[in-house]
């Protein structure tokens, strides 16, 4: 609907990458061929989300520090709004990403204030129908913050479109959390791994390759009834069912593209089919946009590198006429 909004509390943290050769073995040492700070976490799917022209406020915490200082300036730079002033004390955290050649990368996350989200801080978020809430697994993890989204997303209005995004951390959300928060969802977005992870379901198929059969085994987990499930799997693109699309499976494969860095390409995936739900755009086209959103953002190192809606709407017409 016009004017809607995406409220993000996916917390933002400040992303260390650092480009390796190969993982060092343990114990063992690697020299780093390229390194590089900026704003990651929740900032990459709330910049891919303003990046589509829709307005989006983060509703989590950011501390008083050198990274809070960097989150707030990378928010203001790209016009998206916050509810919580800076805490008085303490900074925000840091994430240290290790990227290998081929774009996979690994992490070792430093908590700081965004990990302490409180009832209060939660006041000033008033979601109405038409915009959409989204949480990520790594809020759900934290002590602090968990108990406190997991007791929120119930009393949200009807019509406020909730998504949930698990990530790495899904089986560290404890289990009745998660389970609460899974009966909550009308939108449950995760990659292959984390859908084996959060089903226990075995790999059927080779590691990358688009396995629609987790899909039931993630509805089997306890998603809430009638909620869409988005399965993604990188260069494969992605599968979805539920929702609007009812018992229909979707898949929807993805362009080949060069991929230089996959840091944060499944929260702009994420981040650009929101966007489009929420300006009424049918989830089919959305999921398309979604996929070649996450494309665009793989040919580029460093986080927040989704897509601006006309770089979107550009690569679509060159994909759609191949050959000009």
């Amino acid at each position: 609907m016009p004017g809607a909004t995406v409220y993000s509390l996916e917390s933002i943290l400040v992303d260390l990458a650092i480009t390796v050769p190969a993982l060092p073995e343990r114990g063992g040492d690697v020299l780093a061929t390229a390194a590089r700070t900026n704003p990651g976490g929740g900032f990459n799917l709330a910049s891919a989300v303003v990046r589509q022209g829709v307005r989006c406020v983060y509703a989590a915490p950011h501390g008083t520090g050198r990274y809070g200082d960097v989150i707030r300036a990378a928010l203001a730079e790209e016009g998206v709004a916050w509810t919580i002033a800076p805490r008085p004390v303490g900074d925000s955290g840091y994430c240290v990403v290790l990227v290998e050649p081929g774009g996979e990368r690994t992490f070792v996350t430093v908590a700081g204030v965004e990990a302490g989200l409180t009832t209060d801080d939660l006041s000033g978020v008033a979601p109405r129908a038409g915009d959409a809430v989204v949480v990520s697994g790594y809020d759900l993890a934290y002590p602090g913050s968990g108990p406190v989204l997991a007791d929120w997303l119930p009393g949200l209005p009807d019509g406020v479109l909730i998504a949930f995004d698990p990530g790495p951390m899904v089986l560290e959300v404890p289990p009745d959390r998660l389970a609460r928060t899974l009966t909550s969802v009308d939108l449950l977005t995760l990659n292959q791994r984390e859908a084996r992870m959060l089903t226990g379901a075995p790999s059927v198929v080779s590691s990358d390759e688009l396995d629609v059969g987790l899909l039931d085994a993630v509805r089997r987990a306890g998603v809430a009834d009638g909620a869409m499930i988005v399965l993604r799997a990188g260069r494969h693109g992605c599968a979805a069912t539920g929702g609007s699309l009812g018992r229909r499976v979707l898949a929807v494969p993805a362009p080949v593209v060069r991929a230089v860095d996959t840091t944060g390409a499944g929260d702009v995936h994420t981040a650009v089919l929101l966007a489009r739900l929420v300006t009424g755009v049918p989830v089919e086209d959305a999921l398309v946009d979604a996929v070649r959103a996450g494309a665009l953002a793989v040919q580029h190192a460093g986080s927040a590198t989704g897509p601006t809606l006309a770089e979107l709407r550009s690569y679509a017409e060159v994909e759609g006429h191949p050959d000009g």
